[in-house]
């Protein structure tokens, strides 16, 4: 065998192949994440644009067949001829990695598509791809093929406009999908309109009969963000508190508001890029801000109610807030921009909101009082949670097992082969536990209503019942001690009755995952079990129907089949999942080959955290306004 290594071994990506090549390196993934990605780097160039000061409404659009049209009304793209490549530099920015104004000071100050990459990479990982400019009376087009051009740019007519449309549909030779969600492009769209004031931003989708769109435009900005996320909890003062300020080009934007409820609610940005996995300007807020708060305690009559310094975590409790920065040269972990890595940007942030929040709390002693009190019972609860769990050790035999009573185990002991069952109700656990694959299935029944996190703090949570054997069986820890690599089971199944009692249990347990097992529902380890309706039956043919209309088509089918009226052949309405033998449950909801499960998705943040706070939490309004919204809406419910 020729194991030679030389020169002709080395093999050289030219153009766009790299990207082809190699996606994910610069879109993250190619599945739905990815996907949205793309629209995400067109959308990023024309809010440049808008932070350039040149355009104020984009507009995005989703057409029949999963294609995007993105359009602004800024400057447009440059068309004439680059001296250095001899092409357009319409051209070169579409097809060309790291060629774009970006690098150029004089054009962007400051912007989110830091690399350079952004128009071409999405170029090249679609099947086509148009780019019409609107400058100097004129329309300028050119079109690519999986990056491509078809021909040169050419002037096809005059407008009196200016601006850039882009469109272009998604090569699945490469990605996973084009089923673009309404739903997550508005999250991002509705964030990037927040967090720029001046600008108006639309969604179109033309998909639907009826079509679906959203206009964004805050004029509050930033406050703006905060008061539309704590629309529905009764908050401790008026309004935000605004902070902003500029040093060494660093321009700081900041608005928090606490509420009465127990969770932490931050969204951090840089140039707009919403920064997920935060970075040094989210590490200078948290630190200013339990400084701050401290440096009151001690110097409050409140002391003395406290055994130790406030935690971060006690001072974050029912804290809603935007931190947003804007920065000429962001060094990024990675091309999705998830967390910001420049060091001095944590002193920047940190002294601003420092001085300024220090000023404020002098002048506004009212507020100050409402939001110690609050901190201090925070702390309190903390602590007590702290020795709840450390008697909870001593005393109990989860310390030498580590795993509930009621839990049936499997024997894998690798988490990605493995699944859990959460099942409501001894009685169909009994039949999951008979009925399932005991090597990789494991089965932990429910009994009775669990508590309702969103109205409680964290030392009632790991306390209960009902959640710590979940907490156990999981094995991640909660909250602030989330691991999700200790996650003992790569799908977590909330198996529950198809009635109204059974998406009350589902909606408890997806709120307990929301606020303290967030990285579940992102990292997609959740599921819903989808239980059949109806088992239809006729000799030794059998079929099971998962709604009315699977029951009615059967029915249509064995009676044409075997010519028998409807009348002789039995049907069977599942009441619950207790009148399942084990043998039916196995067959029609736990067989990976026959199975129906439903992943659950954590798209829109913003929008799950609006219908969370509305459904489970204090506040009676909002909840009556969404039933008398939706009633009509519903087509089928269990009584």
């Amino acid at each position: 065998m020729d194991n030679k290594y030389s020169a002709q071994n080395i093999q050289v990506l030219k153009g766009l192949e790299a990207v082809r090549r190699r996606p994910g390196m610069y879109i993250g993934s190619t599945g739905p994440d990815g996907l949205h990605q793309l629209v995400y780097e067109i959308v990023d160039n024309s809010i440049d644009e808008a932070l350039a000061g040149y355009c104020d409404k984009v507009d995005v659009e989703i057409e029949k067949g999963n294609s995007i049209k993105v359009t602004d009304n800024g400057r447009g793209i440059p068309v004439d001829l680059h001296a250095g490549e001899n092409i357009s530099a319409l051209e070169l920015v579409m097809t060309r990695l790291h060629a774009g104004g970006k690098f150029e000071k004089n054009s962007y100050k400051v912007s989110g598509g830091l690399h350079g990459v952004g128009a071409s990479v999405v170029n090249a990982l679609c099947e086509w791809m148009s780019v019409e400019v609107y400058m100097e009376g004129k329309i300028f087009f050119q079109s690519y093929k999986r990056g491509v051009p078809d021909k040169s740019v050419e002037q096809i007519g005059e407008t009196d406009k200016t601006g850039t449309c882009v469109r272009f549909y998604p090569d699945l030779e490469i990605m996973e999908t084009n089923l673009f969600s309404f739903e997550v492009l508005s999250n991002r769209l509705r964030e990037l309109a927040f967090l720029n004031k001046s600008i108006t931003i639309t969604i179109k989708d033309f998909r639907l009969p009826t079509v679906k769109e959203h206009e964004f435009r805050f004029e509050g900005g930033v406050k703006s963000f905060v008061s539309y996320l704590n629309k529905n909890k009764g908050t401790l003062d008026k309004e935000p508190i605004y902070i902003s300020g500029t040093k060494e080009n660093t321009e700081v934007e900041v608005a928090l508001e606490y509420n009465d409820g127990y969770n932490e609610n931050i969204f951090s940005f840089v140039n707009n890029i919403n920064t997920r996995e935060g970075g040094t300007h989210l590490v200078g807020f948290k630190s200013a801000l339990t400084r701050v708060f401290n440096e009151f305690v001690k110097k409050s009559k409140l002391v003395k109610k406290v055994e130790e310094s406030l935690s971060g975590e006690d001072v974050r409790e029912g804290l809603t807030a935007v931190v947003s920065i804007k920065i000429p040269e962001p060094q990024f972990e990675g091309q999705t921009k998830a967390k910001l890595g420049n060091s001095d940007v944590k002193g920047i942030v940190e002294s601003l909101v420092n001085e300024t929040l220090t000023a404020y709390f002098e002048e506004n002693p009212g507020v100050l009082d409402k939001i110690l009190e609050k901190l201090i019972n925070a702390a309190k609860a903390r602590i007590a949670a702290r020795k709840a769990k450390e008697l909870t050790r001593r005393k109990s035999f989860l310390e030498s097992t580590g795993m509930p009573g009621k839990l049936a185990d499997c024997s894998e002991k690798d988490p990605e082969k493995c699944e859990v069952y959460i099942v409501e109700g001894d009685s169909a656990g009994g039949s999951a536990k008979q009925g399932r694959d005991r090597q990789f299935q494991a089965i932990l029944p429910l009994w009775g209503k669990m508590l309702n996190v969103e109205k409680t703090r964290i030392d009632k949570v790991v306390s209960n019942e009902k959640l710590t054997p979940i907490i156990n069986t999981l094995g991640t820890g909660v909250g602030t001690g989330f691991d999700l690599a200790k996650l003992r089971y790569n799908k977590v199944i909330i198996m529950a009755d198809a009635d109204v009692d059974g998406s009350h249990i589902r909606t408890l347990l997806l709120t307990f995952f929301f606020r303290y097992m967030k990285e579940l529902l992102e990292k997609g380890h959740v599921f819903i079990a989808m239980p059949p309706l109806f088992k239809i039956s006729y000799n030794k043919v059998t079929k099971y129907a998962y709604n009315e209309e699977d029951k009615n088509k059967y029915l249509s089918e064995i009676k044409q089949q075997l010519n028998i009226s409807e009348e002789k052949i039995n049907v069977q309405r599942y009441k619950g999942l207790g009148e399942m033998n084990p043998e039916q449950l196995w067959e029609t909801t736990m067989n990976p080959e026959t199975r129906s499960i439903m992943q659950i998705r954590l798209e829109d943040v913003i929008e799950a955290e609006t219908i969370f706070t509305t459904l489970m939490g204090e506040q009676v309004e909002p909840r009556r306004k969404f039933i008398e919204e939706n009633a009509l809406a519903v087509t089928k419910l269990d009584v």
